[in-house]
Parts: structure tokens; C-alpha cells; sequence
């Protein structure tokens, strides 16, 4: 075969664009000392050029043989445990009292020339065939990239013309590379070695035979793994044109690879440590530097959405972001930002970036974590922001109370980073945020005027302030806030992806969607008492599900296949390790899940399995009180994600808790009781995605929710997020004009407390209650006179003015004070409204009772997505007007479920229009038309399109269809009633 097609002429034109375009020379494999795993003359001279006098000093301190004293002293610091490559490359080391520089990086200022001759002079060198090897010195590696003599990176190359590719240069270097040898010795040698073909790259930053663990380190192809086609060259070349460039190497070096210590525990003491050495994913470095051009280039001011994936080292990310912008300056030579907030709710990520940036700059009192120990969390942060501290790390629920803390700050700019950036982010405690670190200035020379204009302003975007959101599931309110501003009518969009798909093809999560199993219940209910209580319709429905999930009888059945399944199927799996999960809708369903788990493990005299069980606070039941550390056996709640863990086999039920941010690889299947949907969905079955040694596959087990809705839920994050439509600020007027239409308030109500209250926040806050009442109670008199369903529309639709306004507000910059008087006026005057009396929880006992139950496997297998959908809703709600809900008796209520949707079709059939109604609420032209309109207007879209719906889905219940088109009486009935639940399920405030 001709020479072109080998890998010699693949390492040519990798060589040849480097020195030519990347700022290498070559380095003869000749002059390589493979006992010392570096290239002598190239390191002596380099420190002889760029520290001449040090040099001096050493030759007249070391005598006669400097060269050779320095070169052993050399050795012996890359040997030692404390040392490495790395650190001697980034710190330098000591000999005879002298530093000594091994490589300089780029300063962030170009205010010291001598710093810019001293990174010019550094030499970056590419060495073809290295012969590595001390003892079978034939052995050579195809390549090696050094910074001043002291190999950094190393690369097996092949070719698929040749028939091997980049699995070949894996196996290779698991097989045939000795990583004992000094140049291939983990710290000790190169920092990292690359796998290469011309379709795509691996990386790994130790070798340790077939032990070796290789990453991708690929851009990504159409949201999935892999690489695009380029228009010229291999699909890999951006490999040595990009990241391998001089200017990018070295700041990789400088910035990015560190030593991670992890250390290894037993009963809370430390047994061991662990050490990596990482070194950036291909989606992490390129987020970074383009956040960080970004910054640089366009200034504070700006906001920014990423949307990284579960698996994306989402962590190290953060870190490596808030160290850069520690010193980040722009073309002027000026600091980009004064301090770096990152705002999160895991804890454990402050000592995650306190480590990371002590690995990289071994500086101390970087990173600030706001504690709260001796004094209030409010307190400490509003220090740290006043002295300007350069990384803080704090709650968002922080913020609310820094305000009445800190009256004004400095003017500063401010990089706000938001892990896991969700709704919180979106509401008054962002505002308040925002007011905190904008330099807004409250003055006591301030009028009310003033102050409500300052207050409208603070609500748009600040000048002086960048908002850096990362998520894996962003929400419309999230991309709206956050996302890419739309140019030409586009959707706003994430600024960066790492997609859900490409982290699965990539391996570094798993599929929990691959092995998914449903069933369904089939079920009867009877009246059992002799009252018949007038209820209303929407809390009595809610009350019967939540009689039957609860149902002893009910539960008893799931046991039954939740501990069989797991001792059939789960335990073997991750070598005998695996754990599963029970999530369950309610605390009460929690508690009496575990109940009768135990209760079923005594019967059976099953005494190898134990279940756990996590909700919060305390649950009263049949008379009992229950406790999550009662029910565990007295088991501390810190103690229980690790006690499960160690576990030998473990079933952990829960309530709300563990159903995001807890990360056990071991878990592997979830048995799910809970209505799932959206990113809730996602969050909880996520728990699952977790990688371990031994773990290939996940299974979730469903008595709830089917197929197609859980693939309603995945597939907006699959691979990019946008939203459905952008909002249009002019809603927010149009809520303003209907709400004014009810004539239950004045301008001059609107205006008055609107003085008082912006008036009071210089006065102080004495008496302010009372002052502010007396300007909502004339408006609250009045409602209590309008019509109960006059009162119902008004409620619903001051609530929709608010929540739309605190969202809208920080997308669009309204400087309308008439918007914002009426804002804070209605605020206030929707908590002085009466509650409606028929709000009061509705529960059965003894009133209902289980006549039929039955349960069975209904489908099984993959949901297979295919990112065809990638919307996500806003609320763009123009009103939300509910009408007046029916009161039925409640034998009335238990016919209509169970006979009058004809007495000879089987309880199948409620499923059924359960599975239409479902269908219903996720059509976007009904849930607009919904949003829009009366029922009554409604009922002219839905009516028709009912009627499709049901001839859609004609082949799974034949009698029902027939009998629906049939006869004219019961279609009557089942459209009211799937109208009316569609209508009201539509008018819910989207989860944000």
C-alpha cells in the first residue's frame, strides 16, 4: 500500500502544520534520555537563556558538575510524590537554594514586557517515533509533545486505511506500553496520552495496563458523539490546529490540567487518597474559553446559558470558569469583574473549586464559602461582597436577607455563576439579587418616584452584572432569562451544549430509558358509608386517587413485584452491588411503603434484603407518628445515603428527597409510584445515569406513567432546548387592561400605596403594615362584593399578572413605573384576598371502599428518542379565567368513574379516556387555545378535536369508540368532562 495511507504520513502532516503553523520546532528522537524520561539538552539550555544569572548562582554553588548535578536534582523532583511534571512545569524547583523555572505562561496584562519575552522563549517542540523504552529500546512512541524538554503529551496514530483505528491505539497502550517506564510513569512522565485517528480522539492521563480508563475528547456530531466533517483535512485536526496550538497548550497547562486528591473513607476516617490527574473533555474547554472570550469582549452586562448535560463534569467546569474570571481583563488592560459569586445548593462544589484552584495556583483565601457558623449566612456574604473577595459561594436563598444587611455596595462588576439555574433564578429573589450587586444606590435624598424607578430598573438586565446559568434541563423561563437574545425572530437559545446524547453515546451516562417496563391498574370503587356529602368534583377526583394509591390492598400488590423483581433481577447486577429505589408520591405513601416492605421481608423470611426509607419531618398515620430516622432504625439522615450505599442489598424508599442531586452509581433500578412529567421526570429518573465499574444497563419499572409520556419528557433535553414561542411583552399590558376591567381597585389605590410603600423603605420600617393596609382594604371590600365566580377570575387572574410580571420583568427591560406601582400594589393586595372556603383538602377513609383491583405488565422495552422535539413552554399566558366547579354528590361522583361510562365496559376503558385526556393536554394548539380563551370559547377547538383524537386511538378500546360515536347522551358526558379537566389542567402556572 502506498505511503500515504500509513500512519508515518498521518504523523507528517500533524508535524509538519505545528512547526509550520502551531509555534513547534521538531526535537530529534535522539536526544531523548529515556532513563530520565526527558530531553536534556533541551532543558539546560533553556534555563541557561531565560535565567542567565540564576544559572550563575547554581554553577557557583554546585561546582564543578553543574549540568550534570542539575539534571540528577531534575530527576529526583519529577520522582518525588509531591512533584510531578506538572508542578515542576507550573512552580519551578528548588536546587542548592535557587528556583528554577521550568516554563513561563502568558501574563494577563501586557504591563510587564520582561513576563512577555519570558513566555516567548519557551520551547515547544513535536519529537516523531520517541524511543521510550529502558529496556526494548525498538519500542518507540508515534509521537511526543514537549514544553522546554520535558515531554507533556504523548500519541499512538493510526489510520482506517491501514484497518486500525483509534480502538487499536487504545489497545495499544494498554497492551504494549509499559507504564512503569519514567516518560509513560503516571505524574511522574507526561501529563497525558492521546489515542488518534482521523475521525476521532481519546485521552488518558494514566496508563495502568488493561486497566487503562480512556475518555473521548471529540467536538461532537449532530448533538451525539464523534466529529463533524470538516471542509478541509481530517475531522481530527482540530486537535493539533486548535488545542495543540502554543498559545492554547500552554494555557491548558497553566490553567486547566491539576491533581485531583479524593480521599477514601471508612466509618469518617480516612483510610487512603486517591489520586487523578485531570485534564479537560474537549465540551469543557471549548465552554470556557468561548464564556471567557465572550466576557472579555463584550463586558459585564450580558447573560449566558449552558446547557451541560448530567455526565458533563458540570463541577469542574464551574471551577475552572470562576478561577478564569478571577483575573480576566479586556483589551484595555481593566479587570472584567471585581469579585466571582457562584450560586448553588451543593455544598460540597466550595471545596471542590477550593481544591481545584489551590491544585492550579497554590494560592489560599481564593474561594469563600459562606458558612454561617458564628454569625448569620447574610452577614458573612455581605463581608465577603463588600471587600470584594474574589470567589464567594453561596445559596440564592441568601440574598433575600443580605438586603437588609448592606444598603448599597461599590460600584463593581459582578460574574454571577448559577449551578442547576432553574426557576429561583427567575423570581423576586433574582431581583433582589440583582438590586444587591447592581451598585443600585438608595439614597435618603431618594423620593418614592425615585425609588420605584429604581426598582423597575433593577429588574432588567445590569450593566454591571453577567449571569453564567448551567443546567441539564433548562426550562422556557430558564432559556428566556438566560438563553442567546433571539436575532431575526430566532428563539432565544443556550449559549453552549454538551448534550444528554452525546454524554450517553460518549459512555459517561447511562440510558435510563433502555430497559423500561410499565404496568397498569385496573380497579373498582364502591360508596361504603350512608352520608352523601355535597364535595367539589376537582378535590373529590384528587381525593379518590390519593384513597387508592394509598389503599393497603394497593400497595401490598407493588410490594409483592418490587421485592420479588429485586431479588430476581436487580441484585446480581453490578457484581452482586446493585441498589434500587422506590419513589413514591407522598410522605404517607413513603411511610407506608416501607411498612409493608418489612412486613412483607418478615413473611417470606427474606433476611437479605433492607430497606431504607427518606422524607422529611414527621408523618402522623393510623394514629402513629412516624420519623425518617424512627423508621431507619434510628440511622442519622447524614449517615443514610452512605450506610445504603455499603449496603449488601438495599431498596430505598422515598418522598420528594434523593429525587435529584443524589449521585449513588450503584443504584440501577427505580420502581416508580409518582406521576412523572417535564424536567421532574428527567431529574428523578436521572438518579439512575450514573456510571460504575460492573454497571451496563438501568431498569425502571412504572405502575404510573406509559411510554410515550416519559418520551414527552425526555426528548426537549435530548440534544438542544428551545422554547416554543418568545414571550411577548405586550401580555403583560394586556393583563394590566383586564384586571383594571373589574373596577375592584383604583389608580389612586394603585398610586397611594404605592407612595407609601417605596416612601417607607427610607423611613424605616415602623408602622409601615398598618400605613399599607389602609390603601388595600377598600379594594378588598370591594371584591368581597363581587359574584363567586367574578371573585374566582379576579384572583386567578391578579395571580397570572404577578408571576408573569416577576418573569417578564427580567427579560424585558420595562422601565414602566405604571407597571411596576401595580405590581407591588397587587402583590400585596392578592395576600389580603379571602381564601375560597371549598380550597380545604378533601380525603376519603371509610367512605370509599375497594371493590376490584387488578394489576398487569403493559408495555416493556426501550424508549427510543430521536431529539425531533425540543420545545419547552413560557408562560404566555393572557388570562386565566376558571369557571365555577360543579358540586356532586359523591355517589354521583363514584358513578360517573365507574358505570356511566357504561355499564358493560370494563374499568380498561377509564384508562382509556385517562390515556385522551393525557394526549389532549400535550397538544400545543389546545393548551394555547386553553390559555386564551373561556371554557366556553374552548369547547369549539376541543370538541372537534376530541373526535380525532378518539378515532386515533379507535384500535386499543373498540366498544368504547363505538359506543362514544354512537350515542350522542354519554359523548356528551365524556366530552364535558375530559373539557372541564383539560381546560383546568391547562390554567395551572407552569412549573418553572
Amino acid at each position: 500500500m502506498s505511503k500515504i495511507y500509513d500512519e508515518e504520513s498521518f504523523g507528517d502532516a500533524i508535524e509538519v502544520h505545528l512547526c509550520e503553523h502551531g509555534g513547534y520546532t521538531t526535537l530529534p528522537s535522539d536526544e531523548f534520555d529515556a532513563e530520565r524520561g526527558f530531553f536534556p539538552d533541551t532543558v539546560v539550555s533553556f534555563v541557561e537563556e531565560t535565567q542567565p544569572k540564576k544559572w550563575s548562582e547554581l554553577e557557583t554553588r554546585l561546582g564543578g558538575d553543574t549540568r550534570g548535578e542539575f539534571l540528577a536534582q531534575l530527576d529526583s523532583a519529577l520522582d518525588r510524590l509531591d512533584q510531578g511534571t506538572l508542578e515542576v512545569l507550573r512552580h519551578g524547583f528548588k536546587i542548592a537554594g535557587v528556583r528554577i523555572r521550568l516554563a513561563y505562561f502568558q501574563p494577563e496584562t501586557g504591563f510587564n514586557p520582561d513576563l512577555r519575552e519570558r513566555y516567548a522563549a519557551n520551547r515547544l517542540t513535536v519529537t516523531r517515533e520517541l524511543p521510550y523504552s529502558t529496556s526494548q529500546p525498538k519500542q518507540r512512541l508515534d509521537l511526543c509533545l514537549s514544553v522546554n524538554g520535558l515531554p507533556v503529551a504523548t500519541a499512538e496514530l493510526k489510520n482506517p486505511w491501514t484497518d486500525q483505528t483509534v480502538e487499536d491505539a487504545k489497545a495499544q497502550y494498554e497492551h504494549s506500553r509499559d507504564p512503569t517506564e519514567p516518560v509513560l510513569t503516571f505524574k511522574r512522565g507526561a501529563l497525558v496520552h492521546f489515542a488518534i485517528d482521523p475521525n476521532e480522539v481519546a485521552y488518558t492521563t494514566e496508563l495502568d495496563g488493561e486497566g487503562t480508563h480512556f475518555l473521548p475528547f471529540n467536538r461532537g456530531h449532530n448533538r451525539g458523539a464523534g466529529n463533524p466533517p470538516t471542509d478541509h483535512g481530517h475531522r481530527t485536526n482540530y486537535l493539533w490546529e486548535e488545542v495543540w496550538e502554543q498559545d492554547s497548550w500552554l494555557d491548558i497547562i497553566q490553567r486547566f490540567i491539576h491533581l485531583d486528591v479524593e480521599e477514601i473513607r471508612e466509618n469518617g476516617r480516612v483510610i487512603d487518597t486517591e489520586e487523578t490527574m485531570i485534564f479537560p473533555r474537549y465540551h469543557q474547554l471549548d465552554c470556557v474559553r468561548k464564556l471567557t472570550d465572550a466576557a472579555r469582549t463584550e463586558g459585564a452586562g450580558e447573560d449566558y446559558l449552558v446547557q451541560h448535560s448530567t455526565g458533563s463534569g458540570k463541577s469542574k467546569s464551574i471551577g475552572w470558569l470562576a478561577h478564569r474570571f478571577v483575573s480576566l481583563h479586556d483589551a484595555n488592560e481593566e479587570p472584567v469583574f471585581d469579585s466571582v459569586v457562584v450560586v448553588t445548593d451543593r455544598t460540597v462544589l466550595d471545596d471542590q473549586l477550593q481544591d481545584t484552584i489551590y491544585d492550579i495556583d497554590h494560592q489560599s483565601g481564593v474561594v469563600h464559602g459562606v458558612e454561617g457558623e458564628n454569625r448569620s449566612k447574610s452577614d458573612e456574604l455581605a463581608e465577603y461582597l463588600e471587600k470584594g473577595k474574589d470567589i464567594v459561594i453561596t445559596t440564592l436563598q441568601t440574598f433575600p436577607y443580605v438586603v437588609e444587611h448592606v444598603a448599597s455596595l461599590p460600584e463593581r462588576n459582578y460574574a454571577v455563576i448559577v449551578d442547576e439555574a432553574h426557576s429561583s433564578q427567575t423570581g423576586e429573589m433574582a431581583k433582589e439579587m440583582k438590586e444587591l450587586l447592581s451598585g443600585v444606590d438608595v439614597e435618603e435624598s431618594d423620593d418614592w418616584e425615585t425609588l420605584l424607578a429604581k426598582s423597575a430598573e433593577a429588574r432588567g438586565s445590569q450593566e454591571n452584572l453577567s449571569f453564567f446559568a448551567f443546567t441539564a434541563t433548562p426550562k422556557g423561563k430558564t432559556l428566556e432569562s438566560f438563553g442567546t437574545p433571539p436575532e431575526d425572530g430566532e428563539k432565544p437559545e443556550p449559549f453552549h451544549v454538551y448534550s444528554m446524547r452525546q454524554a450517553i453515546e460518549e459512555g459517561f451516562i447511562l440510558d435510563v430509558l433502555q430497559n423500561y417496563t410499565t404496568y397498569k391498574t385496573y380497579y373498582n370503587l364502591v360508596k361504603e358509608s350512608e352520608e352523601d356529602p355535597q364535595l367539589p368534583e376537582k378535590e373529590a377526583r384528587g381525593a379518590i386517587a390519593r384513597f387508592l394509591k394509598l389503599h393497603p390492598h394497593n400497595i401490598a400488590q407493588k410490594v409483592e413485584i418490587i421485592v420479588e423483581h429485586y431479588r430476581s433481577n436487580t441484585r446480581s447486577k453490578i457484581g452482586g452491588r446493585a441498589k434500587a429505589m422506590v419513589v413514591t408520591d407522598s410522605r404517607k405513601a413513603a411511610v407506608r411503603y416501607k411498612r409493608k416492605i418489612d412486613e412483607y421481608l418478615l413473611e417470606e423470611g427474606y433476611d437479605d434484603l433492607e430497606a431504607f426509607v427518606a422524607f422529611s419531618g414527621t408523618v402522623e398515620d393510623n394514629g402513629g407518628e412516624y420519623t425518617e430516622k424512627g423508621m431507619n432504625d434510628g440511622l442519622k439522615q447524614s449517615e443514610l445515603p452512605s450506610t445504603f450505599a455499603s449496603a449488601n442489598d438495599g431498596v430505598l424508599v422515598v418522598a420528594e428527597k434523593y429525587q435529584t442531586g443524589f449521585d449513588e452509581p450503584l443504584l440501577h433500578t427505580m420502581y416508580v409510584d409518582k406521576k412523572l412529567s417535564g424536567v421532574q421526570a428527567v431529574q428523578t429518573l436521572s438518579r439512575l445515569n450514573r456510571t460504575a465499574p460492573g454497571k451496563d444497563d438501568t431498569f425502571v419499572l412504572d405502575f404510573v406513567n406509559d411510554h410515550e409520556q416519559i418520551k414527552d419528557a425526555f426528548e426537549p433535553f435530548y440534544e438542544r432546548t428551545t422554547v416554543e414561542e418568545t414571550t411577548d411583552p405586550q401580555h403583560i399590558y394586556q393583563l394590566a387592561t383586564e384586571l383594571r376591567a373589574f373596577q375592584v381597585f383604583s389608580e389612586e389605590d394603585v398610586n397611594r400605596f404605592a407612595e407609601a410603600f417605596f416612601a417607607q423603605q427610607n423611613s424605616g420600617p415602623e408602622q409601615a403594615h398598618a400605613e399599607l393596609s389602609q390603601y388595600t382594604q377598600s379594594p378588598r371590600d370591594e371584591f368581597i362584593t363581587l359574584p363567586v365566580e367574578r371573585q374566582d377570575e379576579f384572583r386567578s387572574q391578579l395571580r397570572s399578572f404577578i408571576r408573569l410580571y416577576k418573569f417578564q420583568s427580567q427579560i424585558v427591560n420595562y422601565t414602566d413605573t405604571d407597571l411596576e406601582k401595580l405590581y407591588t400594589f397587587g402583590h400585596f393586595l392578592y395576600n389580603e384576598l379571602p381564601r375560597d372556603p371549598q380550597d380545604a383538602r378533601v380525603e376519603f377513609e371509610d367512605e370509599l371502599a375497594l371493590q376490584y383491583y387488578r394489576i398487569e405488565k403493559s408495555n416493556e422495552g426501550q424508549i427510543g428518542l430521536d431529539g425531533t422535539s425540543s420545545e419547552v413552554s413560557v408562560p404566555t399566558e393572557t388570562g386565566t379565567r376558571t369557571e365555577e366547579e360543579d358540586e356532586v354528590e359523591l355517589s354521583t361522583l363514584v358513578e360517573r368513574i365507574n358505570e356511566q361510562l357504561g355499564t358493560d365496559f370494563t374499568s380498561a376503558d377509564e384508562l382509556f379516556l385517562q390515556q385522551v385526556k393525557e394526549e389532549a393536554l400535550n397538544d400545543d394548539q389546545l393548551q394555547q387555545s386553553a390559555r386564551v380563551n373561556t371554557q366556553e370559547n374552548f369547547a369549539y377547538t376541543f370538541d372537534e378535536r376530541l373526535t380525532e383524537l378518539f378515532i386515533d386511538r379507535r384500535n386499543q378500546n373498540e366498544d368504547l369508540f363505538t359506543e362514544y360515536i354512537n350515542d350522542n347522551e354519554l359523548q356528551e358526558v365524556i366530552t364535558g368532562l375530559l373539557r372541564q379537566k383539560v381546560y383546568e389542567a391547562s390554567q395551572e402556572p407552569a412549573e418553572s
